[in-house]
């Protein structure tokens, strides 16, 4: 679930057998030096928390770099698992009820082989609209519960990825024209995918079908580079986190087009770093359109509070935190033309001496970095890792050699392998999630005591917590919506189907804490 509306039954073009054999291209590519390649991709999930929610649709396409496509689209349902109870509004949505994703779908892992051996290719862009956001957080919590690296996949072998959100922000920004620009229902600008289709009649047949996501992207991709070639060429170039890094510790004011920013401005300023962020490769910004003397007295703690608060009502805050690795749409001041100055309302007088007072405050960025520590703490790993919880806990360290090794033991083992399978992890998430992976791609695999354990496991995921439980919400939730005015009939047929299916995978056991054999 990323956009917002329509009802598709999409159908999946690749089965299990075709997970394993090679596509044409690959099959084509093999052994040989790889030339660059765009790969457009685009999901439909069963809600929007990539920790707990799961990947139902998944779309892609390859072309050249000329944008011409490569091979044939990929179009894929991939099955929920009975402890996974999807978001209604998501499935109200998208239109791909759990019952479709197990009739026509592939399980996660046979999904990840081909993946991996036929998208994630030497030399791929993976690119899509909003992706560095959302997208790719879902692609690595997948790989992370399966037992692969949840990184390489965009970054190994020459690969990397780009996200055309910004680029059309920075494009409407700085060199809208030839291009045809939305407004959203309430007067703002829109940037979304189906408004700049429809404006500039591009195909866009279902939006919200993740492969209709994925043609529409790849045709505003055309037209942002036919339109406007030099920034979007620029743009892709500065996917590479050290170009990034190089411009903006520059110690000067660069263009940043960020969502951060207000839509006023098109979502597009003049920054400048004022500091390293202490945890990660990212810079601490400012905002330049904003007279700092407000701030430069403040003590870090009120700092810290001024950061942390968000929303409508909130004051603006002008520092945000500019990520390397999530390519951010940066440019050097000198693009900013006159036309585009004007347009965005910079007032290049006020940006100098903005810039000026900054400098002169020299212990700023220093509080500013305590600040950050204060609103923004580092996480601290759980010390006991939860069955319940370990599917989240991605980010609460790297795994060792030694257990990436065993990981790949994991991923190679078929069914009867998995039947007696034992591996010393030492990375105690790993021992957590191996039971859960074997129960929900591959059942046949579980002894009768693990049979035993997997339904108490589920019982206590969909009804721990009684009228508070995931189960009973629900429930409760598609009794909300069923008591909606002017419900369509599609949506009455949804929301049978999801009881229907909440009700088939409810645990027949009763709630209770349970120990995985041999633990």
């Amino acid at each position: 679930m990323k956009h917002g509306q329509g009802a598709t039954k999409p159908t999946t073009q690749r089965g299990a057998k075709n997970a394993s054999a090679p596509a044409s291209f690959a099959e084509r590519q093999a052994g040989t030096a790889q030339s660059p390649t765009f790969y457009f991709y685009d999901l439909e999930t069963s809600g929007v928390n990539p920790r707990l929610n799961r990947i139902m649709q998944f779309a892609g396409q390859r072309t050249d770099m000329n944008l011409k496509p490569v091979g044939e689209a990929d179009n894929i349902l991939i099955k929920l698992t009975p402890d996974i109870l999807p978001d209604p509004e998501a499935v109200l949505i998208h239109g791909i009820t759990p019952q479709a994703t197990l009739a026509d779908g592939l399980n996660e892992a046979e999904f990840l082989k081909y993946l991996t051996s036929q998208v994630f290719l030497p030399g791929t862009i993976m690119v899509g609209f909003n992706n560095i956001r959302f997208d790719d957080e879902f692609m690595r919590f997948l790989l992370w519960r399966n037992f692969y690296d949840a990184y390489e996949w965009h970054w190994k072998e020459n690969r990397s990825r780009w996200d055309l959100l910004d680029v059309t922000r920075m494009t409407r920004a700085l060199r809208p024209a030839g291009i045809n620009w939305p407004f959203g229902s309430d007067g703002q600008s829109s940037n979304r995918l189906e408004l700049l289709s429809s404006v500039n009649k591009l195909d866009h047949v279902n939006a919200h079908d993740a492969m209709s996501d994925v043609l529409a992207s790849m045709a505003v991709a055309r037209l942002l580079r036919n339109k406007q070639p030099k920034l979007f060429d620029y743009l892709l170039k500065m996917r590479d986190k050290r170009r990034v890094s190089a411009l903006v510790n520059r110690g000067l004011p660069f263009i940043y087009t960020s969502g951060r920013y207000p839509s006023e401005y098109q979502k597009t300023t003049v920054a400048v770093t004022i500091g390293a962020h202490p945890d990660k490769p990212a810079a601490i910004v400012y905002d330049l359109r904003v007279d700092p003397s407000a701030y430069l007295s403040l003590s870090p703690a009120d700092l810290a509070d001024l950061w942390q608060q968000r929303g409508k009502e909130a004051p603006y805050f002008p520092v945000k935190v500019l990520s390397y690795n999530r390519v951010p749409a940066v440019a050097p001041l000198n693009v900013l033309d006159a036309a585009s100055a004007s347009r965005l309302k910079i007032d290049s007088a006020l940006i100098d001496k903005n810039f000026s007072s900054l400098k002169k405050a020299a212990d700023f960025g220093d509080r500013l970095i305590r600040a950050l520590e204060i609103s923004q703490p580092k996480s601290q790993p759980e010390m006991v890792v939860d069955e319940q919880q370990v599917d989240t806990q991605l980010y609460d360290g790297f795994i060792n050699n030694a257990d990436r090794t065993k990981m790949s033991v994991v991923r190679a083992a078929d069914v009867n392998s998995l039947l007696n399978l034992q591996l010393d992890f030492a990375d105690e998430r790993l021992t957590k999630l191996l039971p859960l992976y074997k129960a929900r791609n591959y059942p046949s695999s579980l002894s009768s005591a693990e049979i035993e354990w997997w339904e108490k496991f589920r019982a206590n995921r969909l009804l721990g917590g009684g009228t508070s439980s995931l189960a009973a919400r629900y429930f409760g939730r598609l009794e909300e919506i069923a008591k909606r005015p002017h419900i369509t009939t599609q949506q009455r047929y949804l929301l049978e189907e999801l009881n229907l299916y909440g009700q088939s995978i409810l645990p027949i056991e009763g709630t209770g804490q349970a120990s995985y054999p041999g633990a």
